[in-house]
């Protein structure tokens, strides 16, 4: 009716509390971490174990397909980089360690220096890579009727892993500042067979072996000697 108001609304202090219960009820508050939890180490990485992964690797090259059975291990063995690395200790200088060596299979971890380069050449023997520091650069190559071309890449980083046939020629590159450690598994004992390697600037054929390799290494150990001394 007219001039007629509707009746105040009263609201009790009870009804108030409640509503303002349900509210914060709902309002998670994130507590900062206490003193303890702040200046707790984060979780290490645990190292590998070698000899384990050597006698998993030696065990897969029983298998019916010897080579995709251990690089599964290998891949297996350089997923987590950290931990290979912490096995074998940072790459100080180019050069091989040897992990096994049998007439069925070679293991050995490789380090490359900075912007080392190995010539292409072959392995006449399958082979595996996995790369757990650094990263490596390889060009594939194909015989021509006079000499080798040319014809692929792949780059590895580390964590990676890959296989290459028995026939397969390659060169390496380890294209950053720092050195490159790679784990090299291969189906044969690779120090006793004498390979091929190409020179690097006329690519004509030359015989490789481990004495060829090991000169290898040392020109590299003692270009990075130099590089310390200028």
């Amino acid at each position: 009716m007219a001039g007629s108001s509707k009746p105040p609304v009263v609201i009790s202090r009870r009804r108030v509390l409640a509503a303002a219960a349900a509210v914060s009820s709902q309002i998670v508050v994130r507590r900062p971490a206490s003193a303890e939890a702040q200046s707790a180490p984060a979780t290490r990485t645990a190292s590998l174990d070698l000899d384990r992964f050597v006698e998993d690797c030696v065990k897969a090259s029983s298998d019916s397909d010897p080579q995709q059975a251990v690089l599964d291990a290998l891949a297996r063995g350089v997923r987590d980089p950290r931990a290979m690395l912490l096995a074998l200790g940072e790459p100080q200088e180019a050069g091989i360690r040897v992990l096994h060596r049998s007439k069925a299979l070679t293991i050995f971890s490789a380090a490359w220096t900075p912007q080392m380069n190995l010539m292409p050449h072959n392995h006449l023997m399958w082979a595996n890579i996995g790369i757990y520091t650094g990263r490596e650069d390889n060009i594939l190559w194909r015989r021509t009727p006079d000499s080798i071309e040319a014809f692929g890449a792949k780059a590895l980083f580390q964590g990676q892993s890959t296989a290459l046939g028995a026939d397969t020629i390659h060169s390496v590159t380890n294209p950053l500042g720092r050195f490159t450690g790679g784990i090299h598994i291969y189906g044969g004992d690779f120090f006793a067979t004498t390979r091929s390697q190409w020179n690097p600037e006329t690519l004509s054929e030359e015989p490789s072996d481990g004495a060829a390799i090991r000169r290898m290494f040392e020109r590299e150990n003692e270009r990075m000697r130099g590089r310390g001394r200028s």
